[in-house]
């Protein structure tokens, strides 16, 4: 009598799932890092904004004698114009894009989909809730690059 095998990842028994690349599996790692830091960011954010914003000239005036105070006073008015909305956005994005990266991981090419358009996404948000006339390259770049190099296993994904 044979025993049946258990289909764990949905391959047919008896055949091995492809390995994770190297190179994969760090993508991942850096954007569950990235993830969890910038999902607790936006979290105590919001949490704390009304405290944040209060708090905000005292910090302005420290900088006052550094010459950095037109940039912290600029920030400050950044931060009050976005208002608490945007840092629970970008807090619920953030989940999405390491959901999106979970699915990777297990080589799930929808992840693929779901990490990009969060991406998107967070690239987009500051342009709104900040009402800035463009995307950071910064950002575009980071995100791209990730998009790209993730591209490159599409292949491997079910």
């Amino acid at each position: 009598m044979m025993e049946e095998e258990t289909l764990t990842n949905g391959t047919e028994p008896g055949i091995k799932p492809p390995a994770r690349p190297n190179l994969l599996t760090i993508l991942c790692i850096l954007t569950f890092i990235n993830g969890l830091l910038t999902f607790i960011s936006g979290v105590v954010t919001s949490i704390f904004y009304d405290q944040i914003i209060a708090t905000a000239p005292q910090i302005v005036k420290v900088f006052n004698s550094s010459g950095l105070n037109e940039m912290m006073q600029k920030f400050v008015d950044m931060l009050d114009e976005g208002g608490r909305m945007f840092f629970i956005v970008s807090s619920l994005l953030m989940i999405v894009s390491v959901a999106g990266a979970v699915m990777m991981w297990n080589l799930k090419k929808n992840g693929f989909h779901v990490y990009t358009i969060a991406q998107i996404l967070l690239i987009i948000a500051p342009m709104y809730f900040f009402h800035l006339p463009g995307p950071s390259i910064f950002d575009i770049i980071l995100s791209g690059t990730f998009i790209i190099l993730y591209s490159t296993h599409l292949k491997l994904m079910t």
